[in-house]
This record gives C-alpha cells, structure tokens and sequence, in this order.
C-alpha cells in the first residue's frame, strides 16, 4: 500500500513538471491509483493481461456517483492515465517493457466533431473583415493551435522571416515548431504590422494577439471572434475554435501528407489521438 502511495506521488510530481491543469494532475493519478489496486502488483510485474482484464472490468463497474456503468470517456480517460504512467516509468528505467505498447482500445464514441470542408473554410477567410479576424484563422486552421497555446503565443514566438511559429508550451508542456507558407506569413505579418501597432496599451504587450483594450486575447475573446465570423457565413453546422484544428489535421491527411507528420504538426503524443482527431480512409491507414 505505502509502496503504490509513493508511485503515485513521484508520478503526480512528474505530472505537476509537465505542466498538467490541475484537473489533470488530480484525475490521471486517481485512474493509475485505480489500477494498482485492481492489479495488487507492482507495475514492473504488469503485464498487458492486467491491463485486459482493468479494462473489462471497468465495463461492468458501476458509477459510484449516479446509476448504471461508466462512460465510455471515463473509461478512456484510465487508458490515457496508464499510457502516461507506463510511459514515465519506462523513460525512468523503472520497467524493462511497456505492457500499454501492444494494446489498442476502442476510442469512445462520444460527439464527433465533424470537420469543416475546404470550401467552408475558405468561406469562413473570405467573411473575415479585418486582418485580425484573418490572422486569428489562421492560428487555429492553418496552424493547429489549440486554445490554451493561441492564448501563450507571445510575438516573439512568431518567426516572420523563416516562417516559424514555435508553440514554447503544448499539452504537457509539450514545445514544437509550426511551419507555415508563405501565404500565412505574410497575413501575419500584416496583422502584427497595420493593425496590432495601433491598439491601445501595445507597447508593454508581449501576446501576439491583442483584444481591443490592448491586452492579450483569451479564449472567449477567440470564440467570440469566430461566432463572428460565422454569422457572416451560410455555414449552419457546430464550428468552435477546436473544429478549425480538427479539419487542418483531415485536410493534411487528404493532401497525402503521413499520418505520423500531422501527429507532430499538432503535437500530439499517440498517434491514435491523432486518428480520433482526423478522418482517415482505409488507404491512409493502410500506409501506416
């Protein structure tokens, strides 16, 4: 029991490190927690067995908090725990074998975002009226931004010249360096030049994107922006901040660029995140 209590503290400090919300940081420790207990053994004697028969079991468990069984989200969100915990472990040397590497698990079905087609997006740029608007798509469409790093991208991290955008602090803390074209660059560069120089307060701004009171935009200013956009639009499907980096990683695939780049262009760790995010044909698949 002491010995579990310790494990799932090292874990959770290495977690805090990563920079995990701390939602995060409370609910992966509670699932690897979850887990040991079930199994009543180390995690160096683990095997994928074990992590079989956890997953079958939280099938029938029932929900301690209202009736029936568990969700399946709930039940992904302990696959995800392991992965990360096995992962530390065996980047610490603390296991030999990985018993998550040959398991695969049916993603939860959930609510699908379904992607916005090329034609959508164009609709969505050609309704855009300032060149904020233009540059805010871009950040989230043509470079895959996530809310939270949309937020953080400060000037610096904007590369005009090389055409770099360097995300300094992803999911988990995650950094990766964002190509963008030429096309993208120079939209950006028109934003940061003619528009963003002339908003109030700017000389003490670090952020990239600034809200009309001169401070750094956050997410619900990025929302509000595109439900603008989209009432301009004869769009009449969902579309959030999220769709926008879910239909880039579809229309990458769809290019013919591999899998495994999209992975990296959105930062992701597994490469099944990336497929729940992309709607892959059976020809891509087969490529992998």
């Amino acid at each position: 029991m002491t010995i579990i209590k310790n494990q799932i503290k090292d874990f959770k400090n290495y977690l805090t490190q990563l920079g995990y919300s701390k939602t995060t940081l409370s609910m992966l420790p509670e699932c690897v927690s979850d887990f040991l207990h079930h199994a009543k053994q180390s995690p160096q004697n683990i095997t994928p067995n074990d992590v079989q028969l956890f997953y079958e079991y939280l099938q029938i468990r029932p929900n301690k908090n209202k009736s029936g069984g568990l969700s399946e989200q709930y039940i992904n969100h302990h696959i995800y725990a392991l992965r990360v915990f096995f992962n530390w472990l065996e980047l610490t040397g603390e296991i030999r074998y990985n018993p998550m590497s040959v398991l695969k698990f049916k993603r939860p079905e959930g609510n699908p975002r379904e992607p916005l087609t090329q034609a959508e997006i164009q609709s969505l740029f050609d309704a855009a009226e300032s060149l904020k608007e233009r540059a805010i798509l871009h950040l989230f469409y043509s470079c895959g931004l996530r809310r939270n790093e949309a937020e953080r991208l400060n000037s610096k991290d904007v590369h005009l010249k090389t055409q770099m955008l360097y995300v300094r602090e992803g999911k988990g803390a995650k950094r990766r360096v964002v190509p963008m074209t030429l096309k993208v660059s120079t939209d950006l560069e028109s934003y940061y030049l003619r528009e963003r120089t002339n908003q109030v307060a700017v000389s003490d701004q670090e952020a990239f994107i600034l809200n009309r009171a001169g401070s750094r935009m956050r997410g619900d200013g990025y929302n509000n922006v595109l439900k603008e956009i989209i009432a301009r639009t004869e769009i009449i499907k969902q579309v959030s901040l999220h769709h926008l980096r879910h239909s880039i990683a579809t229309h990458l695939l769809e290019s013919g660029l591999s899998i495994e780049y999209v992975r990296d262009f959105l930062g992701h760790a597994f490469l099944e995140t990336t497929q729940g995010y992309a709607k892959v044909n059976q020809h891509q698949l087969n490529k992998l």
